[in-house]
């Protein structure tokens, strides 16, 4: 037995090694073709784009480790059978369910250690992610003076260049606009040629211009002569000076994403939701001593059966026309009070109901990582028990089948349980409730050596009906 739980370990490894590196690169590349244009071109340092995919790694986790268990399972199971080492281990004596035992206490292993991570490390790679993402979408872009290009870099300034050298810093054609915000004042200034430079420590990009003119429009005098004024200005060499400052990679505090429940731990979020609906328990009771004095305009009179009482008591006063009038106007008015302080609570109320939701939503993730993990287990060891075929080839399409129903209904799930349409116990768990039958389902025909993926039993029970058909 030593042996062969050796066997199956050895076999299960490599393939969920192998499988989850795969899985994290291609969700990594999806990564890099979702942000590209926030990354290139801003000059951010090597270990920059590191960290950034180190955490982008750690938040999708959750997503490649049920499928890399799916797959490595299916390919496990899928190699011993077709290799026949399935068969020599059910001669032997040995039932199939007693050779997963091994594959059980693994994938167990496995499931704690996914909540584990998901409870303790992945709060913080979420903070750390989401924070730096943006502020490196926030960075604005190095290069600074494209070729023929209106470039926006610096504030107040246009600037265009037709042509650079060869060394990046020769410049032919320059056009900079500039405006002041305080004055008015519009200039645009023409060089044929410059160069231009960093200053040490990159605090500074100097322009050294060279044979040009510069244009100033001025308003006119105040009094009679209100005509704006052009002012011509010609020079050989000048030296311009731009703040390279808000091109370097400023770290926002991490404190203020830290209210996002991707960012809390299991502690965290039960607070949240007590704290939330005690909230919302306190605004409805304030709400209901607000409105409990206006109470009394509509208690309606007891009714009689000998004369038609009318339907409300100020009826049976005598009152004049002003006064009704003066009666009705204050009620209406203490009604309009009442509608907007009941649509305010509500609103209010509503906001922090959906976020008692969404913070469930996240709650409920810590545990449904570690059980689809055991499920899909379930579905892929029998699986490749009855396929007989390992490699990246059938497994890859098995295993990715139902992969999406999964994800397919959990997303489902989750969306029903942010709309409030469905608990989120149910919500969140019913992806597994549907794919645990499935598993048990495949694991009684695993066990029992049924082969519902055999194509001739199939023709030989549909040729069986045709002839009862024809008889």
């Amino acid at each position: 037995m030593k042996k062969i739980h050796l066997l199956i370990l050895k076999s299960f490894i490599r393939p969920f090694l192998s499988t989850f590196i795969i899985v994290m690169f291609v969700l990594l590349m999806l990564f890099l073709f979702k942000y590209i244009d926030d990354l290139i071109g801003k000059g951010f340092a090597w270990y920059v784009i590191l960290e950034l995919m180190l955490y982008s790694s750690a938040t999708n986790v959750a997503m490649a480790l049920p499928l890399s268990v799916l797959l490595s399972t299916i390919m496990t199971y899928g190699s011993l059978g077709e290799n026949y080492e399935l068969v020599a281990i059910k001669a032997a004596g040995i039932s199939l369910s007693r050779a997963m035992y091994p594959m059980i206490i693994i994938v167990s292993i496995l499931s704690v250690s996914a909540f584990i991570f998901s409870d303790y490390m992945l709060p913080v790679a979420n903070l750390k992610y989401f924070s730096l993402l943006y502020d490196v979408r926030q960075q604005r872009s190095a290069t600074l003076l494209p070729e023929g290009v209106f470039s926006n870099s610096f504030p107040g300034f246009t600037i265009r260049v037709e042509k650079k050298g060869a060394d990046g810093q020769a410049l032919y054609g320059v056009m900079i606009y500039k405006k002041d915000q305080n004055s008015e004042n519009n200039s645009v200034l023409f060089a044929k040629e410059g160069r231009m430079y960093r200053t040490p420590g990159d605090k500074d990009l100097v322009l050294k211009l060279k044979d040009g003119v510069r244009y100033e429009e001025s308003a006119g005098d105040v009094g009679y002569n209100t005509r704006q004024r052009l002012m011509r200005f010609r020079f050989k060499d000048m030296e311009l000076k731009f703040d390279l400052s808000g091109f370097k990679l400023s770290r926002t505090d991490e404190n203020g994403f830290k209210s996002a429940f991707q960012m809390m731990n299991i502690k965290q979020l039960r607070k949240y939701k007590k704290d939330t609906q005690h909230a919302i328990d306190s605004s409805v009771q304030v709400g209901y001593r607000m409105i409990t004095p206006y109470m009394r305009y509509f208690n309606l009179p007891k009714k009689t059966t000998t004369a038609k009482a009318p339907a409300l008591a100020i009826a049976n006063k005598s009152l004049t026309l002003s006064e009704q009038l003066a009666a009705v106007s204050n009620g209406s008015s203490e009604a309009r009070s009442i509608q907007s302080l009941v649509k305010d609570n509500d609103s209010r109320n509503h906001d922090n109901a959906q976020n008692i939701r969404k913070s469930l939503v996240e709650y409920q993730k810590k545990y449904t990582l570690s059980a689809v993990c055991l499920v899909l287990f379930l579905i892929g060891a029998p699986l490749g028990a009855i396929i007989r075929k390992g490699g990246l080839g059938l497994p890859v399409v098995v295993s990715v089948a139902f992969f999406l129903i999964y994800y397919i209904i959990s997303t489902i799930g989750e969306k029903s349980v942010k709309d409030g349409n469905v608990s989120p116990i149910l919500g969140m768990w019913i992806s597994i409730i549907i794919l645990t039958p499935i598993g048990l389902f495949l694991s009684y025909k695993a066990i029992t050596d049924s082969a519902i993926f055999d194509a001739d039993s199939y023709k030989k029970f549909f040729k069986r009906i045709f002839r009862r058909a024809e008889a």
